[in-house]
Formats: structure tokens, sequence, C-alpha cells
């Protein structure tokens, strides 16, 4: 499972024409399923997001962390994340995990951090979005679960 992090002043999810989640600062967050991961290891990641420090303190350094600041969360499911880019000129996808159990464990990941973190949003698994956002410093992080 692979979280990429980026800390944004805004950022939105749009599918079909219509806006389908927004946030204000905070982080958007596209998730990446691989196969053996777990409703657990997901939790414990997620939780790694919301205290991750990427959110500047008085001095400019980071050493505040989502949930201190009660900031937005963007969570996107991005099946591309778990992709094989070790060789070629095209990525593979067998190393992601199959849809339907993808959108089941997206499901269940995105209904946890909703009700341990307000506000979230989100996008809608397999749709053709859009996402924009306005990238804050940039900050951008991958984090892999353990």
């Amino acid at each position: 499972m692979r979280a990429l992090l980026q800390r944004v002043q805004r950022a939105s999810v749009e599918i079909d024409g219509q806006i389908t989640g927004s946030i204000d600062a905070g982080l958007l967050v596209f998730l990446g399923l691989e196969p053996g991961d777990t409703l657990a290891l997901g939790e414990k990641l997620l939780e790694r997001v919301l205290n991750y420090r990427v959110f500047s303190d008085d001095q400019g350094r980071m050493n505040h962390s989502l949930r201190d600041l009660s900031g937005g969360l963007l969570l996107i499911s991005q099946f591309t994340l778990a992709a094989d880019t070790s060789r070629g000129l095209r990525p593979g996808f067998s190393t992601a995990m199959p849809p339907a159990e993808a959108e089941s464990l997206f499901q269940q990941l995105y209904a946890y951090v909703a009700a341990v973190h307000a506000p979230v949003a989100g996008g809608r698994f397999g749709a053709d979005m859009q996402v924009s956002l306005i990238n804050d410093g940039p900050v951008t992080f991958l984090l892999h679960a353990n």
C-alpha cells in the first residue's frame, strides 16, 4: 500500500462535470492498493498520514500534522501508484490489487478515516476523475505501509 501525500491550499475532485469532493488547506492523498494489503495495514497507514508532520510551525519547521491543524483530507484511489515501472516503457498493473477487492478495501478505509477525522472528502472508485489542487510548497511525500 502506498500513499502519495500532497500538502495543498485547496483541492477538489470532479466526476462528469460535478465536484464530488473538495477541501481547503490540508492533504490530498492518492492511495495505491496492492495484493495482500489489509484493512489493519491501511488503518495504520492512514493514522500515520493524519499524524505526519508536514505543516509548518511558527519557525517554519514541519512540526504540525493534519490532525493538529484539523485540516481537510481528500482521499483518492490511485491504482497507478501500485504499477510495476521497473523496466520497459509501459507500466504493468499486475502488481495492483484486483479492482473488486481494491474497491471494497478502499471503501472501508474511507469509512475509517471519515470516522476518526473531519473534514474528509473523496472521489469515486474506478471513475474518470479530474483532480484540481493548489500544491502548498510544493510538499509531496510517498509513504509505504509497513
